[in-house]
């Protein structure tokens, strides 16, 4: 009988719901978050840091010193994850809490609603604050609005433009000759070489040297491209 009434006991306690994070804890997580975003945050920006709660599943042990991290793979732009362990006490544990890393500032926006394929005319757009980190893309926040460009997205009103609404523009195209930088740790060196493919703003293209070698090069301007070595 006892045993039974310990084993029931012992379901009980396991079923229950997981208590929320002390303050203290919360503070810290917010500070990290807080920090991390504000060391990559573009100019006139700020930031907003709301802290979840982790699975209530967890159970924790009593932990008289925790710290903070950011987990591998993570960044403090949007939603993310930060890490939680414990360096002082009984049982040594790390958890992961959801965060929410919202950061604003000034950028081009669409001044009306514009249809995929509209030619971005100075009308079009409006310099206004967004919410930068709403999306994976960079939003536009160079002085000079991307008049000429095309859209391969529609946009609303209001709506932040991003690189990724954009066409890509081409800046070559296959058998073209390209002014090739080839930079690593210390050096630079600038030749010309023959692109294999369509040079594409913001996509990989091959081209080759005039010894034969083929390199896979990033396109960044009319008949130039980069390759990192």
């Amino acid at each position: 009988m006892f045993h039974r009434l310990l084993l029931s006991l012992l379901l009980a306690l396991l079923s229950q719901s997981a208590a929320a994070l002390p303050k203290a804890w919360l503070e810290q997580l917010e500070r990290l978050a807080q920090q991390g975003a504000q060391a990559a945050m573009p100019a006139q920006a700020s930031v907003t840091v709301e802290v979840g709660q982790p699975d209530p599943r967890l159970r924790l042990a009593a932990c008289a010193l925790v710290e903070p991290f950011l987990p591998p793979g993570q960044t403090l732009w949007g939603r993310s994850r930060l890490g939680l362990r414990c360096v002082q006490g009984p049982v040594k544990w790390s958890i992961s809490v959801p965060v929410q890393v919202a950061v604003h500032g000034p950028a081009w926006a669409a001044a009306q609603a514009l249809p995929s394929g509209t030619v971005l005319a100075a009308d079009h757009l409006v310099r206004q604050r967004v919410e930068l980190s709403a999306d994976s893309s960079p939003a536009f926040q160079h002085a000079e609005p991307p008049l000429g460009r095309v859209l391969q997205r529609p946009l609303q009103a209001g709506e932040a433009l991003r690189a990724a609404q954009l066409k890509p523009r081409q800046w070559f195209a296959a058998g073209d000759s390209v002014r090739l930088l080839l930079s690593g740790e210390g050096f630079a060196v600038r030749t010309e070489a023959q692109a294999l493919t369509v040079g594409l703003e913001g996509q990989s293209t091959r081209v080759r040297l005039e010894t034969g070698r083929v390199l896979q090069a990033w396109p960044v301007a009319e008949r130039q491209a980069e390759v990192q070595l």
